[in-house]
């Protein structure tokens, strides 16, 4: 099966059907505009006798985005598809502590300011979802007993924290960072429209200390989980977190003196494999220097 290929830079490249990106022309060309030159000039390799030179109105748009719209590129529309279902997490407190109007949301958004919508949306549609997160919670934070929506007379949403001890409620307002994240991220990974990859920096922010075990525990539960599973990239300053976290499933960043960083993939590194095995913990490891390439 043919594939898609792009070449692309600064605005203008080359797009064709193949089966050999290994062998672009018969002579060799150590430049894209060199390459666009010969595609004019008509003296490829009868494999790409149909590339085609584009150019974009616009640098800002994304060519995948452009191409993936055409039937004649199938690989790139894939790519297009794939990357449009990507989640990148930029949670934010504040935006979860506003009142959103009355109506319900299937997924959350970026910021997590829909959060009571989602919550409305499960309590109406998918009582089994919200059980199993409230389970969650409720076990990692005992005084938690129940989690719904009120609608307010102005229409807006409430978002409440139903707790041991207390007859009325706390809204939103009232809760901590830390419950209000664990619960957006618990909220995602329920999300029945899996996402292709979940990207989320620094998910330890605000959590109390024992609350990343579970959600790197519900992270690697979705990220196993067959075909409704999501890829999950997640950056961390916080030990707590990658104590919960493997040699397989953690790599280091290391910024060199030149400005350029290093990448190292701790199952690499014989001596942390070890020492995790005799019963050190990762994130011990790390904050011991133990996983530095110095």
């Amino acid at each position: 099966m043919p594939f898609s290929f792009l070449i692309l830079n600064n605005g203008a490249g080359v797009v064709w059907n193949g089966d050999n990106p290994g062998s672009l022309t018969d002579k060799n060309v150590d430049s894209l505009s060199a390459l666009m030159e010969l595609i004019k000039s008509g003296r490829c390799n009868e494999e790409f006798r149909e590339a085609e030179i584009v150019r974009l109105d616009d640098n800002r748009h994304l060519a995948a985005e452009v191409l993936g719209s055409f039937k004649q590129h199938p690989r790139i529309a894939r790519f297009r598809k794939f990357a449009e279902n990507w989640n990148l997490s930029c949670f934010s407190t504040d935006a979860v502590r506003t009142l959103p109007p009355a109506y319900s949301q299937k997924h959350p958004n970026i910021c997590a300011g829909n959060l009571a919508n989602v919550v409305l949306h499960m309590e109406r549609e998918q009582p089994e979802r919200l059980r199993r997160v409230l389970s969650i919670i409720s076990r990692e934070i005992p005084e938690i007993t129940k989690i719904g929506t009120k609608i307010s007379p102005d229409g807006k949403l409430l978002l409440e924290f139903f707790t041991h001890g207390f007859d009325t409620p706390f809204s939103a307002q009232q809760m901590s960072d830390g419950i209000l994240k664990f619960l957006t991220y618990l909220l995602l990974l329920e999300d029945p429209d899996s996402h292709s990859l979940i990207c989320i920096e620094e998910p330890e922010n605000g959590l109390y200390h024992k609350l990343p075990d579970a959600l790197v525990k519900g992270f690697r539960n979705h990220a196993s989980n067959g075909k409704t599973s999501s890829q999950i990239f997640i950056t961390t300053n916080s030990p707590y977190l990658v104590n919960a976290l493997t040699p397989d499933e953690v790599w280091i960043l290391e910024k060199q003196k030149n400005g350029f960083s290093t990448v190292s993939h701790v199952s690499s590194n014989e001596l942390a494999n070890n020492m995790v095995q005799s019963g050190i913990q990762l994130g011990d490891l790390w904050t011991g220097n133990y996983l530095s390439e110095d």
